[in-house]
């Protein structure tokens, strides 16, 4: 592996693209530390204390974790790209829905650039609405005193639009000149970013030897098994029929259609804890007791509601995001059949029995990556669910494989041997 790391840096082109990454991060990591203008640090880190112990500090949490503690400093990045995500997850389910978007996004290059717009277009969108909702609802009451009102609400607003804006173009500069999804770069740099702090607090809390071996026993398995789902597919073989065209002759080769065991990535879990803490916010600002105890992150309500949720989106997700009639179609357009199953109607009842089996085992195994953060704050401490399992470690672990792989195809092009060796980092089920 070392070998490799070294020879990455000895092509001209991957060279570039690592430190160029690298000095992007910096600049996000700088403006975590550039407080909103008119913000009372004081007064603001003392509610975000509270309201992060509290049922509906979850939100909070997550928002923290993604944002690299931006939201915790009351940053100009305190938003992150959260405004891009949701753009993104909308436009993906207007594309499952609206003809005229899926007809678009089979246009090719000129398709996937048109949809970049759009999503430029709803983030600018979103951040704006999201900037003046945070200020006026969360952030005013800590403006420094004496300060108008007005005045506060249009720099913190402004501010915290800009940030996101800004980070989505740096978002855009790293997949451009970078190595790897930029998004998904400043994502995992943010959520890595917190790692250190929730270790110091557990090295503060003493924990017993037994519980740090349970911790390390839990997060190497963890990793994984999240490794293993993620690369994890189901191969359907195609065979195509062989066909003449004047004097060539077509076709006669065989292929694959590859069915991923978890289609849905980290989406389902973000949508499920998206709905949950709508009602835990509530019971925070109102101060409804019973309501923070039913949506407390550690009650079996929660935790069961949770668990369903999550089944329910993946397969959701993976209903929209691969039509069994449209693949069918396709193989049949094309001259191809499955072997043993006959082209048409039988085909798509074929790849949707598969789909549905492969998508409940995703669907398993993200209900116990989304639960692991409770699992492993009941046996081994509070703190320790920050960094185990959910989707923080997802991203992290995902994102880290995209990387690895994009850095082992610049290796292998030219003749340079990759971080894995014999192909074992590509899961098949």
């Amino acid at each position: 592996m070392w070998e490799a790391i070294r020879n990455s840096f000895k092509i001209p082109e991957l060279r570039s693209r690592i430190i160029f990454t690298f000095l992007m991060l910096a600049v996000f990591r700088l403006g975590v530390y550039i407080p909103v203008p008119g913000i009372s640090l004081t007064s603001w880190a003392n509610f975000f204390n509270g309201v992060s112990a509290g049922a509906g500090g979850g939100f909070f949490t997550l928002l923290n974790a993604f944002a690299g503690g931006a939201l915790s400093n009351m940053s100009i990045f305190a938003m992150s790209v959260t405004p891009y995500i949701n753009a993104s997850i909308i436009l993906q389910l207007l594309m499952a829905v609206v003809p005229s978007l899926k007809e678009l996004a089979k246009e090719g290059e000129q398709g996937r650039q048109k949809i970049e717009k759009y999503t430029r277009e709803l983030t600018l969108l979103l951040a704006a609405v999201e900037a003046v909702a945070l200020t006026i609802v969360v952030v005013m009451p800590h403006a420094t005193p004496g300060l108008n009102k007005v005045a506060f609400i249009i720099l913190s607003s402004i501010s915290l639009m800009a940030g996101s804006m800004f980070l989505q173009w740096i978002g855009e500069m790293i997949t451009d000149k970078g190595i790897g999804n930029g998004i998904s770069i400043i994502i995992f740099a943010g959520v890595v970013a917190t790692y250190p702090f929730y270790l110091g607090q557990m090295i503060i809390s003493n924990l017993s030897i037994t519980s740090w071996a349970l911790f390390f026993l839990i997060f190497v398995v963890t990793i994984f098994g999240l490794i293993y789902i993620m690369q994890g597919e189901r191969r359907i073989m195609v065979q195509y029929a062989k066909k003449v065209v004047g004097r060539r002759m077509y076709g006669g080769q065989s292929s694959y259609i590859p069915m991923k065991v978890n289609q849905g990535g980290v989406l389902p879990i973000i949508f499920a804890v998206a709905i949950l803490m709508i009602p835990s916010m509530i019971a925070q600002f109102t101060h409804n007791y019973t309501l923070q105890s039913i949506f407390g992150f550690n009650s079996v309500f929660y935790i069961v509601v949770y668990a369903l949720l999550v089944f329910f989106f993946t397969y959701f997700y993976s209903a929209i995001t691969f039509d069994v009639h449209d693949v069918s179609d396709n193989i049949k357009e094309y001259g191809g059949f499955i072997p043993g199953i006959r082209p048409g109607v039988p085909t798509e009842q074929y790849l949707a029995k598969v789909l549905s089996r492969i998508t409940f085992l995703g669907a398993i195994a993200l209900v116990v990556i989304a639960l692991l953060p409770n699992i492993s704050a009941t046996i081994v401490g509070s703190n320790s669910g920050q960094i185990v399992g959910g989707v923080g470690m997802m991203i992290a672990v995902g994102v880290a494989l995209d990387v690895v792989q994009q850095m082992e195809a610049h290796l292998i092009m030219r003749h340079y041997e990759g971080f894995i060796k014999r192909g074992k980092l590509k899961g098949r089920i």
